[in-house]
């Protein structure tokens, strides 16, 4: 929420207007309004404009912004007022209350809606359950109260109909552990009709328009609220919200606070009752039938569906209706019958009087709800309440009766209150701070609060005095006793007094000239509305039904028709008495005002209607609120808060004065701007007269707040960078001497691990290497590294050189074929040459050794690399039995039948590649440039079937390497070659039946048939 600084947002308190008229007060109202600024302080009291639109000024972030803070910290709002009122009573244990007042469609109920928000969202911190049960009960009883107390007026879309105080209690921490609601004078005369425009109480419509199908089935309803007398009138008008959703709200809020399911269906079978009620016609039947001269009712299914869901005997609803029981003076019961005026009047009588007692039902339960239970001061601590009063305001209406009568007086009773109050606050505070006070001429109002309640001639007395005379007393000698009474009073006058007043009519109005102004009463009804009577017997039916809440409803129907008891006492006296105990009450707690306005009469957002602006201004005494904070003083303030707030003004007192004390700092700063003589020094606040001298303070406050904001931004950036450097300083040194630790600590562990490395034969095989710091992995990497070399060395070393040859190629075979090969033959000796064994070859070894003497001769070849007996397969899918002699200079394919016969020598820097499978097999494909590929397996070996393909891609490897050429090895399980420029695809099959290895030719390649063992 933005701040309200700057002329162009207007003067956030009425106070500091330059003068006190209405014309400045309006113009500044109307500013604020314009600029969505609704909520404006005259002192500590809240003046708010109803915006009849939702504006970004409430929720979580705004309650943040409020909470804890003084009165004038934040901008004007509902929640800073909330929050004063709960600071006091939290901090001093003082009891205090909210009046919200305005007439109606102000905003009241709202206003109390945000109260109780704030309350419930800054206390209970520790979420305790009763504390938490406790909150749900007081938010979800605005709703259930709203259903059965509002209605939709001409001037409030939900104006509530009766008025509400309710009490929260708090315990020695702040936290809500109860309430308690009280209700007065609920305008029940609305059951029975309404103004056009208007419509009854919302539960009607909601219980019409939300329930389902079958609950208005089992209630004999109809959805259409036209159908029924007492919802016609408003059938046609809708809330502000739909009754749909209302009434689902309302289900739901009910079942939060604690209403069992039995009692919610007890609550919607009274509402139906009432309607069916309304809807009862009475007709006299005709002299000649059998009920000679009686009276009957119309329809007498509305009778049956009556006694139904009030579960009462249907023939004794039907006596109640159309008769009375009365008790002669020998206690002789008499039953009379009524006439059709009695009976109508008997029917709404009764109507009127179960909606009252379900509405006081419906509050009394939530107040067993939400009592504070098992509080006991000497265990628990003092409990402070803090009170909410959402009360009608003043109300005049083209025809004013007997309801706006009663809260007329309640808005007087109130309005003398408050002016008491506010000027009891101002003199006893200039009294606490030792200030001359001066008296303030205002307008008392006691003269019409007597007019009203002062016996034994005010209006009430008079009232009850004709409702308590015996014979007929009409409203119209009533009206007469009024005027022989107050005829020379100068707030009381009528048609018969006023002759020539014609906006009153002879015999029926009377008019008071309240504060708020001149309001015209209708004197039809009054005495009937102040007897307020209800014949005994529906009393004793309802309290006879068997439905156990709609009997809680009736206790006084249990007395005995003979028994003698008081005249019960009026509406007039009941509301009296207890808006004295209100006032009381108030008057006992420290009181936080909010003032609401209602800006126009056709509920337009945006637009402020002067005139009846003025009209709420004056009859609230804003104005005089404004005359009275102002007579002495316009502003007070405590010393360290006006330093606080102004001491950057003055060079002795910033950034911290060295007076001796507060007082004499403010007197310095006040001194050097020369505003000492507009100012008064009380014992602990200072005083300003004129708002003048704010504003020359608030002026030059506004001048040096950017040049402190620059400095302060300045020193905190300096600040907050060094405390950066420092703290990286102290990052980067302990990282510096964790990795010390860290370095140290693995090094020793190293050492430690490998002090038995030297050791043969493993020489530190069985070692594990740590996990090394991340900053010394590469280090580690490179040990390992030289470690693998250490130990190898280690190893070689004590190898024969004969040997180096085999060692050299089962490395090359080992990097070629590891991981790739199950079995390759590395755990045994290679031998190489074979055929020159005579063990591998016993019959034939003496005729290749001659073989291989001519070979050398010829070609001059230096050493043997590989020979062995093979089966081979050429392009004419022929396979034969050969022999393989690998040179380093030549591969030679030789005939073994034949001396072993040269049938092909390919030099062996052709021989490009070596092909082999993964399996155990002995297949091995010789890939040669230019020539055709060669395919063979090895065999006839000793022992059989022999692992020899490993060594001789080890020796070939071996040979390569050492002539500077890549041999090219590929290891897969279907082998391609080339033969005469075709491919070819060649594969193994294993063959647990095959007896010796031997090839398969198809028209796709080769398949070596390879036996299982």
């Amino acid at each position: 929420m933005e701040d309200d600084k700057g002329p162009q947002y207007g003067k956030p308190d009425f106070v500091l207007l330059d003068q006190v008229t209405m014309e400045d007060f309006m113009e500044n109202l109307k500013l604020r309004f314009e600029k969505d600024r609704i909520y404006t302080y005259i002192g500590e009291v809240l003046v708010s404009v109803n915006p009849y639109q939702e504006l970004p000024l409430y929720g979580s972030e705004v309650i943040t912004q409020y909470q804890g803070r003084e009165l004038y910290e934040r901008p004007p709002h509902l929640y800073a007022v909330a929050n004063a009122a709960y600071k006091a009573m939290k901090r001093r244990s003082r009891d205090t209350c909210i009046v919200i007042s305005g007439e109606s469609g102000a905003g009241k109920t709202e206003a109390s809606k945000h109260i109780m928000q704030y309350i419930a969202a800054v206390t209970n911190p520790s979420q305790r359950a009763e504390v938490e049960r406790v909150k749900d009960v007081l938010l979800n009883s605005t709703c259930v109260l709203e259903a059965f107390g509002n209605a939709r007026t001409n001037r409030n879309h939900n104006s509530s109909r009766f008025g509400k105080y309710m009490d929260i209690n708090f315990d020695f921490k702040g936290d809500p552990i109860g309430g308690h609601i009280h209700s007065y004078l609920l305008e029940k005369s609305r059951v029975l009709k309404q103004h056009v425009g208007e419509r009854n109480f919302h539960s009607f419509y909601q219980m019409l328009r939300g329930s389902k199908e079958e609950l208005l089935q089992k209630l004999h309803l109809q959805r259409n609220p036209a159908v029924y007398t007492f919802t016609r009138q408003g059938a046609g008008l809708n809330a502000l919200d739909s009754d749909e959703r209302s009434h689902q709200a309302v289900t739901q809020a009910m079942r939060v606070i604690g209403f069992s399911p039995e009692e919610v269906a007890s609550v919607y079978r009274i509402l139906a009752a009432i309607l069916h009620l309304g809807n009862i016609e009475f007709v006299e039947t005709k002299e000649e039938g059998p009920e000679k001269g009686g009276l009957v009712v119309a329809e007498e299914l509305l009778v049956d569906h009556v006694a139904e869901l009030t579960a009462t005997p249907r023939d004794l609803v039907l006596r109640s209706l159309l008769a009375r029981t009365v008790a002669s003076g020998g206690r002789e019961l008499i039953e009379k019958a009524h006439s059709t005026a009695e009976a109508c009047y008997a029917r709404d009588a009764c109507a009127k009087a179960v909606y009252q007692r379900l509405f006081e039902w419906i509050v009394n339960k939530i107040n067993s709800i939400m009592e504070a239970r098992g509080r006991d001061p000497r265990l628990h601590g003092k409990d402070t309440v803090i009170g909410v009063l959402d009360i009608y305001g003043f109300e005049v209406f083209p025809v004013n009766s007997f309801e706006q009568f009663c809260i007329n007086y309640c808005n007087e009773k109130l309005q003398q209150l408050f002016i008491q109050l506010i000027l009891k606050q101002e003199q006893e505070e200039y009294q606490r701070e030792g200030i001359a006070w001066q008296s303030i001429d205002y307008f008392n109002n006691a003269a019409i609060v007597e007019l009203v309640e002062r016996p034994p001639r005010g209006i009430l007395a008079v009232l009850d005095e004709a409702c308590s005379s015996a014979g007929t007393i009409t409203d119209r000698i009533f009206l007469q006793t009024l005027d022989t009474h107050h005829r020379h009073h100068p707030h009381y006058s009528s048609r018969q007094l006023c002759p020539t007043d014609k906006s009153m009519e002879f015999g029926r109005d009377f008019r008071i000239k309240h504060y708020a102004g001149n309001v015209t009463y209708s004197v039809e009804g009054f005495i009937d509305k102040n007897r307020d009577f209800l014949f005994q017997d529906f009393k004793r039916l309802l309290y006879n039904s068997v439905d156990p809440t709609l009997r809680a409803m009736w206790p006084d129907g249990q007395q005995d028709i003979t028994e003698v008891t008081k005249r019960p006492l009026t509406a007039g006296t009941l509301f009296k008495s207890s808006m004295v105990a209100l006032v009381e009450n108030l008057a006992s707690k420290e009181p936080y005002y909010v003032r609401c306005i209602k800006p126009n009469e056709e509920k337009v957002a945006g637009r402020l209607d002067e005139g009846h602006c003025r009209h709420q201004v004056a009859y609230l005494g804003l104005l005089e609120n404004v005359r009275v904070r102002r007579a002495g003083f316009a502003s007070r303030q405590p010393y360290s808060r006006f330093l606080l707030r102004y001491k950057m003004t003055c060079e002795y007192t910033w950034p911290n004065h060295l007076l001796g004390s507060d007082r004499a700092a403010v007197s310095a700063l006040l001194e050097q701007h020369g505003l000492q003589g507009d100012v008064a020094f009380g014992h602990s606040k200072l005083f300003i007269r004129s708002p003048q001298t704010l504003v020359a303070l608030e002026q030059s406050r506004a001048h040096l707040i950017p040049i402190i904001v620059l400095l302060l931004q300045k020193a905190w950036r300096g600040t907050l960078a060094r405390r950066h450097c420092r703290r990286l300083r102290a990052v980067y040194t302990i990282m510096r001497w964790f990795r010390r630790h860290k370095v140290r600590a693995h090094l020793v562990e190293l050492q430690q691990r490998f002090q038995a490395a030297r050791q043969p034969p493993l020489y530190g095989r069985d070692l594990t290497w740590p996990p090394a710091p991340a900053v010394l992995q590469p280090f580690q990497d490179t040990c390992q590294a030289l470690f693998c070399r250490w130990r190898a060395r280690q190893l070689v070393k004590n190898i024969p050189p004969s040997d180096m040859a085999q060692i050299k190629a089962k490395v090359a075979a080992m990097g070629l074929l590891q991981g790739l090969r199950q079995d390759w033959g590395c755990r045994r000796a290679w031998v190489r040459d074979y055929l020159s064994s005579a063990t591998d070859n016993p019959t034939a070894s003496g005729l290749f050794a001659q073989r291989l003497q001519t070979l050398r001769e010829k070609d001059g070849f230096g050493a043997v690399l590989f020979s062995s007996h093979v089966r081979k397969v050429n392009r004419f899918h022929k396979s034969r039995d050969r022999a393989l002699l690998l040179t380093d200079h030549h591969l030679y394919k030789l005939e073994p039948g034949k001396q072993y016969r040269v049938m092909r020598a390919v030099p062996l820097q052709a021989v490009t590649g070596v092909s082999v499978t993964s399996g155990k097999d002995q297949l091995v494909v010789l890939h040669t440039r230019g020539q055709d590929d060669l395919v063979v397996c090895l065999h006839r070996t000793r022992p059989e079937l022999d692992n020899r393909v490993g060594e001789l891609v080890g020796v070939l490897a071996s040979h390569c390497q050492g002539e500077g050429r890549v041999l090219e090895v590929r290891v897969s399980d279907c082998i391609s070659l080339s033969q005469r420029g075709a491919r070819r695809l060649v594969s193994v099959e294993v063959k647990p039946e095959q007896p010796v290895p031997d090839f398969r030719c198809s028209r796709a390649g080769f398949t070596l048939l390879w036996p299982s063992r």
